[in-house]
């Protein structure tokens, strides 16, 4: 009986001592990783949210840490940062104490890579490391070699702590981008032209470019689709603007669309080799998911929105209409 009782001491101890080692041990993921936590979550999900995030560990044993510790009910809403060196226990401190980053930034839908690290620049409290790397060695920091940087990172606001790089809030918004257009591709059309994933996010960038206002995505992205169904060329005025770079100042002249780049969707048939901007949720959605429409074609009408036709010659009247002010 005694013997019993000392394995039963022992047994205990061990386990103390190794909850112990796992509660200071860190298990924060390669690169700092987003952790929202939304009002009204429970203690079990966000334990779920934080290995979902990275966090190298079990969530039971998040949960129960949670629990046992008595402070389940004040984990705090907010965005947080999960680091390399995050251990469960600096884990619950912050969500009970709601120490959330202290800088953001944001990417908006439709900027070029351009945009971006002119707005990188200015960030406040990032340590800037990409800054004076090309797209192609920031993609080989990102382990995608031979990927072209353009549209790669999804737009959405980021939170990180202050001395951060900018290089792991890129590889972020990188992986945001992958789980985004993964889903999209997941809901595509049966009948859809595009081939795989990354036509996807070509097609869902030059719509974000057209976009005026958010309604006319899914017609706009319906045009595309129709036209690329029928060999036609796009015909997209920012896929030329994109492969003009710094020599575009403003105004597109008929010499422009007729000048040959790799991106002159005038001059060229079938999607561009690569993403102009970066697309956000609704313009992926519409690439994959276009509005049933038989229009071939679309005008600005000057408000934001756009005329869509679906034959030339209504065309050419919306054209006389809304750009040439012709009755």
């Amino acid at each position: 009986m005694r013997f019993l009782t000392y394995a039963f001491v022992i047994a205990l101890l061990a386990l103390s001592a190794g909850t112990l080692v796992w509660l200071n041990r860190p298990m924060g993921p390669a690169v700092d990783s987003d952790l929202v936590i939304e009002p009204g979550t429970s203690p079990h999900e966000v334990a779920l949210e934080a290995v979902h995030a990275g966090a190298d560990t079990h969530a039971s044993w998040l949960y129960w840490m949670f629990r046992l510790s008595g402070q389940s009910r004040q984990i705090k809403a907010g965005n947080y940062v999960l680091s390399s060196s995050s251990t469960p226990l600096q884990l619950l401190r912050s969500l009970t104490h709601g120490d959330e980053n202290l800088a953001s930034f944001t990417l908006v839908e439709g900027w070029n890579f351009s945009q971006v690290r002119d707005a990188l620049k200015k960030a406040e409290g990032l340590h800037l490391v990409a800054a004076g790397m090309d797209a192609q060695h920031i993609m080989q920091q990102l382990g995608r070699p031979g990927v072209a940087l353009e549209g790669r990172l999804f737009p959405d606001t980021y939170s990180y702590a202050r001395g951060s790089s900018d290089l792991a809030l890129l590889q972020r918004a990188a992986h945001a981008m992958d789980r985004r257009l993964a889903e999209a591709w997941a809901q595509r059309d049966a009948q859809t032209p595009l081939q795989n994933a990354d036509q996807a996010l070509i097609l869902a960038s030059i719509v974000e470019k057209e976009t005026g206002k958010s309604a006319d995505r899914p017609l706009i992205a319906a045009v595309f689709s129709n036209r690329l169904r029928l060999g036609m060329r796009l015909q997209t005025d920012p896929t030329v603007i994109y492969g003009m770079g710094a020599a575009y100042a403003g105004v597109l002249h008929k010499s422009d669309l007729l000048a040959d780049t790799p991106w002159n969707t005038y001059t060229r048939e079938g999607l561009p080799p690569t993403p102009i901007a970066m697309p956000g949720k609704a313009a992926l959605l519409a690439a994959v998911h276009p509005a049933v429409s038989d229009a071939l074609y679309f005008v600005a009408r000057g408000d934001g929105s756009s005329q869509f036709s679906a034959t030339l010659a209504e065309h050419n009247r919306a054209v006389d209409k809304f750009q040439r002010g012709q009755p």
